[in-house]
């Protein structure tokens, strides 16, 4: 039986009397009232699981959940501080998925693949933002969280006091000053976090050159990204469904998430209209990666052609084989399945070394 989740408005809120008007199957209710109920399907409740931080390393790392002064809740991965650090390092800032709907940075799904990347990846940290979910809050909500983040990582960089009182959290945000280069600041999301680095990493373009000093933006690295038209793809029509991705999701999610009476053809959703909205914009390098079997693979597919005819510098990269949306995030079938694993490897290979040469 579905439950709901710690994060939702519960129905013990609602009016007695309120009659479900929309439903994405085993994820989200909404109500006449407004309310808004959020559940887990059976098959991701070990997802779905929270992992609370922590503050004694566990494989190196310590997490850390921090409210910020710029009005948004982050997730913090820090390494083990090294004892004569030879360098500064970049640092990632995450945008977690769920089709602008659903989850959270602390979900199991995002704290076993992000834990552990945060060594793998040599960074100083990665900023994972507790995003404003949708229909409460939708679009752009998600962006604008995105780009308080970046003011607060600048605040950061200044020396600023971002987080009150002296305590764990102050102890954790000046160990990321210390580590962090803030000169090489890349964004990193995966499905609808994945519009998410186009969408942040346009507004930072459009306020143009210097507004983030000394926080620059490196490059961008899109994951699965949650593209989609109103009219579909041969992938969404023939790429079969996932526990974490199906025709309803994309269907019914999207037009939740953008603004009220817009359609999945809006920039925040269509990969040839996204596109076209930053043509005139600075962007930065951007690291596009697409499964075969993906449902959304032909739009992701398509964002990176448009943003290259655009003049964009845009890298995609294709994951072969039975590997379906966000399958690394899959960390049974990594741990299990021969395939997953060798395609994670080389999905955290391939980041690593886009972060590398920018």
């Amino acid at each position: 039986m579905a439950q709901p989740l710690a994060t939702t408005t519960v129905a013990a809120q609602g009016s007695p009397n309120r009659t479900v008007v929309e439903e994405v199957t085993g994820w989200l209710r909404i109500f006449s009232d407004g309310t808004v109920e959020r559940l887990t399907p059976p098959e991701a409740e070990p997802f779905t699981a929270i992992v609370p931080p922590y503050t004694e390393p566990r494989g190196g790392v310590t997490v850390h959940d921090i409210t910020t002064d710029r009005g948004v809740e982050v997730r913090l991965y820090l390494p083990e501080p090294a004892a004569a650090p030879s360098r500064r390092w970049p640092v990632l800032v995450h945008f977690h998925g769920g089709g602008f709907c659903v989850s959270r940075p602390s979900w199991a799904l995002y704290h076993n693949f992000y834990a552990p990347l945060t060594g793998e990846l040599e960074v100083a940290g990665i900023v994972s933002v507790y995003l404003p979910l949708a229909p409460e809050h939708r679009l752009p909500a998600a962006v604008n969280a995105g780009h308080d983040t970046l003011l607060w990582l600048r605040d950061v960089a200044c020396g600023h006091n971002v987080v009150g009182a002296d305590g764990p959290s102050a102890a954790a945000v000046e160990r990321l000053r210390k580590a962090a280069d803030f000169s090489r600041v890349f964004l990193i999301g995966d499905s609808a976090g994945g519009n998410l680095v186009h969408l942040v990493a346009a507004r930072v373009g459009e306020d143009g050159v210097g507004a983030l000093h000394p926080v620059r933006l490196a490059g961008g690295v899109l994951l699965q990204p949650g593209f989609a038209r109103e009219k579909k793809s041969r992938s969404e029509l023939q790429n079969p469904p996932s526990t974490f991705i199906n025709q309803e999701m994309v269907d019914k999610m999207l037009l939740l998430a953008v603004p009220l009476g817009d359609t999945k053809d809006s920039i925040y959703t269509n990969p040839e209209l996204a596109a076209k909205a930053v043509a005139h914009v600075a962007m930065p390098p951007l690291l596009l990666m697409v499964t075969e079997i993906d449902l959304l693979h032909d739009p992701e597919v398509d964002y990176g052609k448009a943003m290259v005819l655009n003049g964009k510098e845009v890298v995609t990269k294709v994951s072969r084989g039975a590997v379906g949306h966000i399958f690394y995030l899959d960390f049974f079938a990594v741990e299990s399945d021969h395939l997953t694993a060798k395609r994670t490897k080389e999905l955290i290979h391939t980041v690593k070394n886009f972060m590398d040469h920018h």
